[in-house]
């Protein structure tokens, strides 16, 4: 442990969180979505960022951009994109590396531009074509419905621990070729990065994050030397023969294990917390387990997992009311689009009847649209069908506990009964 660096990221800990907070209760939405009360429901500031000029200038030194025609420019337009002109990082950077208290995650290719994005993509995206993917339904139906049973069984148990994250993490052990995955391990490191994305809130998170990162990379590190060795038919050994090298194929290899299950984890957790929520939905569900893949769209756009993402222009764009001059740093607040009311009539209702459902933004869009989006389509109407088939009368128990974070909407905790 650096105790200089610790005693420098604390103090400036001490200086973001004062500011930010002060900043939040003079007013500015955007920051009132880091704090309490706000962070627990953001739909009033969101509605609040939506009604504003378009984009918003907040006192953070970002634009925001919360329609739905807004945001779907920002992440579609090739002109807006993921660094700065001169390379760096949207959440800054120390000695040229990236801000450990602002970005502590290496992102791989989600924090790259072309062509190291498309390179980086492009090794990875045949594995999650959806011919691929569709090939992998019997063995998500198999661990769902396995992990269904025993959760109806119990009777009441933390949807978050039993289901929503033993089963994507399978899958994408699986796909990766990791060895009798971990489910623990997995979510104790999922727990520990998703606190840290989009920025950490204290040290002792940082240390967490840290220790899980060097834990993950430990196993992936070893894991493509064997494959290096002795290749098999699973991602890992495809990425081993490949030209990229060994710290990039971790960190690649990382970003997939650990986006590949926390995102599809929330997911299924917000579906159901919503539809218990409003009760009908679920009821609804229960009594037509088929129509789940509508159940997952109507999640994407009511509670989406990931709420925004950031871009900047490297030429002067005309967006919404401004001029955005290059290197600007811009928020498009996907979960404020998707309850955007001129695109989705009562977008506070979840509706499983709803038409335009499937118009969101849940999953970006453009170059950066997410390469996993067919897997977690899959294992969210597999998860949510096999949930209600067998518990049509599940409900919310108390001691659910939200992450408190702007990125991330999820549960670290959804206690649920039969």
């Amino acid at each position: 442990m650096d105790l200089r660096r610790d005693v420098t990221l604390g103090a400036r800990l001490a200086v973001m969180r004062t500011g930010g907070l002060a900043l939040a209760l003079a007013g500015d939405p955007v920051l009132r979505l880091l704090y309490r009360p706000w962070i627990d429901d953001p739909t009033p500031v969101q509605r609040q960022l939506r009604e504003a000029a378009q984009p918003y200038a907040s006192r953070s030194g970002v634009l925001v951009v919360a329609t739905h025609a807004l945001c779907r420019d920002v992440v579609r337009d090739r002109r807006f994109l993921v660094r700065t002109r001169s390379g760096g990082s949207l959440g800054g950077s120390v000695e040229g590396g990236r801000d450990p208290l602002l970005e502590p995650v290496d992102l791989s290719f989600l924090g790259m531009d072309p062509p190291e994005h498309t390179r980086l993509r492009r090794l990875v995206g045949s594995w999650f074509t959806p011919a691929r993917v569709a090939a992998l339904e019997p063995l998500v139906v198999d661990l769902a419905e396995r992990l269904a049973d025993d959760a109806a069984r119990r009777g009441r148990f933390d949807l978050v621990a039993e289901v929503a994250t033993p089963l994507p993490v399978t899958v994408i052990a699986a796909i990766l070729g990791v060895p009798d995955g971990d489910a623990a391990a997995f979510a104790r490191w999922g727990r520990a990065v998703a606190a840290g994305l989009g920025g950490v809130r204290s040290l002792r998170a940082l240390h967490r994050l840290d220790a899980a990162i060097a834990e993950l990379r430990g196993l992936l590190g070893g894991l493509l030397e064997q494959r290096r060795r002795d290749p098999a038919d699973d991602l890992v050994s495809h990425l081993a023969v490949q030209d990229a090298g060994t710290e990039e194929t971790i960190s690649l290899a990382a970003l997939l294990l650990l986006a590949g299950f926390e995102t599809t984890s929330t997911l299924v957790t917000n579906a159901v917390a919503a539809m218990t929520d409003a009760r009908e939905p679920w009821a609804q569900l229960a009594a037509d387990p088929d129509s789940a893949g509508d159940a997952v769209e109507e999640t994407l756009r009511y509670d989406a997992p990931i709420q925004f993402t950031a871009r900047t222009p490297h030429e002067t764009v005309r967006l919404g009311e401004r001029d955005v001059a290059p290197d600007t740093v811009v928020m498009a607040m996907l979960g404020a689009a998707g309850r955007d009311p001129s695109v989705h009539t009562d977008p506070d209702v979840f509706d499983l009847d709803r038409p335009t459902k499937a118009d969101h933004l849940a999953f970006s869009g453009g170059i950066h649209f997410c390469l996993g989006a067919p897997l977690a389509r899959l294992e969210g109407r597999v998860a949510l069908a096999a949930l209600a088939a067998r518990m049509p009368t599940l409900h919310r128990e108390p001691g659910a506990v939200r992450r408190r974070s702007l990125l991330l909407r999820s549960y670290q905790r959804l206690p649920v009964a039969t």
